[in-house]
């Protein structure tokens, strides 16, 4: 089991190029994979999807890649569009002039007006060329990606356990009880027929059948057998190597939908407030379903 939330980076060299490839995820609900890299290598783009899609399988995946040349230098430059800056002194000219008083632009002025400095590539990037530099480093950063969710995995199955023991523990306290409420309805009646001064033996078949009528419309017995096998069924995904977190959370679903049935039917305190420490308890258990992949 992996969670959706990782980082890994990866590096290359060739004798021409050094690549550096950082890829973070972070959770969706499907596979989003955003790609970043120099306007040079913008064909790249495909292929880097392409080797990116078969190792995860849900959350935004986004892969930045920065190439360099091996000699240390840049590959971009800074160049004045002379033709805008004379442009934008003119105009402070202009202003000098409607105002009636002196303006120059300093310095400041004129870095921050965008468009005066343009930065570009000083050389054409071949893209096969660098494709060969940056895949090794691409593979490597995916796969510390994976490493990193397959260890935040880890810790979120020792987390549900956890969490999936106690919601065990209040199905057994739930089930422990539920044999009770009958009796416990059957002593509820006579106490209010007694307080209404209506006398009534304890065999009486008309209190029977009102018994066996609220016995047969508060059994759980079929509520708590399906919340045992999601129980199991979520063990099973828990320890799969296949992805796990929807039908985690469709189970999560399914397990919150045993509890409210529980929970309507009860008639009785103690079920009642057992189940609402049981939906508590789901409910931390889904928020962190929602971080695996």
């Amino acid at each position: 089991m992996q969670s959706m939330t990782g980082f890994g980076r990866g590096t290359n060299s060739s004798k021409t190029w050094l690549a550096n490839v950082e890829a973070a995820s972070i959770n969706r609900k499907q596979l989003e994979i955003v790609a970043n890299l120099p306007r040079s290598l913008q064909s790249l783009e495909t292929r880097v999807r392409k080797f990116t899609t078969p190792l995860v399988s849900r959350g935004r995946i986004q892969i930045t890649i920065r190439l360099e040349s091996a000699d240390g230098e840049t590959n971009q430059n800074v160049s004045l569009n002379r033709k805008f800056a004379k442009s934008f002194d003119s105009a402070f000219a202009d202003l000098s002039d409607l105002l009636g008083r002196p303006l120059l632009p300093s310095a400041s002025d004129f870095l921050r007006q965008p468009g005066i400095f343009e930065i570009g590539e000083s050389d054409e990037i071949d893209p096969e060329t660098a494709w060969e530099c940056v895949f090794p480093a691409l593979g490597q950063a995916v796969a510390n990606l994976n490493e990193m969710r397959a260890i935040e995995g880890k810790h979120l199955e020792e987390d549900f356990l956890g969490k999936l023991t106690n919601l065990e523990a209040f199905t057994a306290t739930i089930s422990d009880q539920a044999p009770f409420r009958p009796e416990h309805q059957r002593a509820l009646l006579h106490k209010r027929l007694a307080d209404m001064k209506i006398e009534i033996d304890q065999n009486d078949e008309r209190l029977s059948k009102e018994v066996a009528i609220f016995a047969d419309r508060c059994d759980i017995s079929e509520e708590i057998t399906r919340l045992h096998s999601h129980f199991s069924k979520f063990r099973e995904y828990i320890s799969s190597s296949e992805p796990a977190g929807r039908p985690l959370d469709f189970l999560c679903q399914e397990l919150f939908r045993e509890f409210n049935t529980i929970g309507s039917k009860a008639n009785d305190a103690t079920i009642a407030q057992t189940v609402v420490e049981a939906k508590t308890e789901l409910e931390k258990l889904r928020e962190q379903v929602q971080n695996v992949e």
